[in-house]
């Protein structure tokens, strides 16, 4: 019995110690985002790459909050002009009409799914054990399916699927894209990463211009006219505006990079863990998980820093909106200034 309580106390000990440790990032100055805020009593319960969704079953979207119900048991996944894809723990991926808000398909895939984008009727799709197909609603039927390595550990911002042409670009959770033509899935063409163990999967991948940009939670990539080029770094989150990719850091740095990704501005806030950051209108934004909001000009040189209250729960960024603990906060209406 004295083993086992002095094992207690060492484990006790040293979570108490470990917890005390931590660094919190500690503004000298912030002010008050009062008059950017409004209250709308919604609580996100779980966040994808496109959206959020509420305790109510209701999901928040690239516009705002929707009046459909997912369902009890489904979770937002994505979303197109004209559908809304829900998943459940069960795998199965639900197509919801947005002018009935009647779910007009539920395709089992078996596995829960990661991430899903719809196009043209043609859903392509990530699944939880590394595995990627394509869906077509006209005739019901699976064109591929197939996996990759597995996967042991994965960042929650999993990157959805983009459509570019008659391509698809899959976001694998092994630090892989795979591009598939939907017109001959058999000669798929793979581009490698990262090749990290655990917590690999792509996080970010988008498409500006002529250029493709992906980052897995180690590494960023662009692919375009200009070949491939990469740069490491410790990544939270990516945001682009105007010609320039934004890094927010696990080591609290904001970081600026050209087309070259060579850096053109850098700017960084000690012990700062980031929640949520974007960039739009010349102005960048990160959301620290104490609850300070970081507004800086897009060379990063100058910043205001807001108290929104410590983060309890996801929080989530719809266009020039972000959606937090129930409040929602705009942003445009805070400046650097």
């Amino acid at each position: 019995m004295k083993a086992l309580s002095l094992i207690a106390f060492t484990l006790a000990a040293l979570l108490f110690f470990g917890c005390s440790s931590k660094k919190y990032f500690e503004p000298e100055q912030t002010f008050s985002a009062s008059n950017a805020s409004t209250s709308n009593g919604e609580n996100i319960t779980d966040i994808s790459r496109d959206g959020a969704t509420l305790k109510s079953g209701q999901y928040i979207g690239k516009t705002g909050i929707s009046s459909i119900n997912l369902g009890e048991g489904y979770r937002f996944i994505n979303e197109s002009d004209k559908y809304v894809l829900a998943a459940n723990p069960e795998g199965i991926l639900k197509v919801i009409d947005k002018k009935t808000k009647d779910a007009v398909r539920a395709v089992s895939l078996k596995i829960p799914v990661v991430s899903a984008t719809i196009k043209n009727g043609v859903i392509a799709y990530v699944l939880n054990n590394n595995s990627f197909g394509i869906y077509q609603m006209a005739d019901n039927r699976k064109v591929v399916e197939s996996r990759s390595e597995t996967t042991f550990a994965i960042d929650t911002r999993a990157a959805s699927p983009i459509f570019i042409d008659n391509l698809v670009v899959m976001p694998m959770l092994d630090g892989k894209l795979i591009i598939v033509d939907v017109a001959d899935s058999e000669n798929a063409k793979v581009v490698y990463i990262s090749n990290e163990k655990a917590f690999n999967n792509i996080i970010y991948l988008t498409r500006k211009s002529n250029t493709m940009i992906a980052a897995t939670p180690k590494k960023l990539l662009t692919l375009g006219n200009g070949g491939q080029r990469e740069y490491q770094e410790n990544i939270s989150e990516v945001a682009y505006d105007n010609g320039i990719i934004y890094l927010f850091t696990k080591e609290g740095e904001v970081i600026a990079l050209d087309n070259d990704l060579e850096k053109v501005g850098e700017s960084k806030y000690k012990f700062a863990h980031y929640s949520a950051g974007t960039a739009f209108n010349g102005r960048v934004y990160a959301l620290d998980q104490g609850g300070s909001l970081i507004v800086m000009d897009s060379a990063l040189s100058k910043q205001k820093i807001y108290d929104l209250g410590e983060v309890d729960e996801p929080a989530f960024i719809a266009g020039t909106k972000l959606y937090k603990d129930g409040d929602i906060i705009e942003l445009s209406k805070l400046g650097y200034e």
